[in-house]
């Protein structure tokens, strides 16, 4: 019994694993904002 390949779904699927990790990887790069100090950042732009 002959085996065949789905290479467009095959492609697909690659495709789609590749696209996740590189959103994974664009989100882990992304620091968090942390503790931002209004009243310093108005006294810089006051200036």
């Amino acid at each position: 019994m002959a085996v065949t390949r789905l290479k467009r779904k095959a492609k697909r699927n690659q495709a789609i694993a590749k696209n996740r990790i590189a959103e994974i990887k664009r989100l882990s790069l992304k620091t968090d904002v942390q503790a931002v100090d209004v009243e310093a950042l108005k006294a810089e732009f006051a200036k």
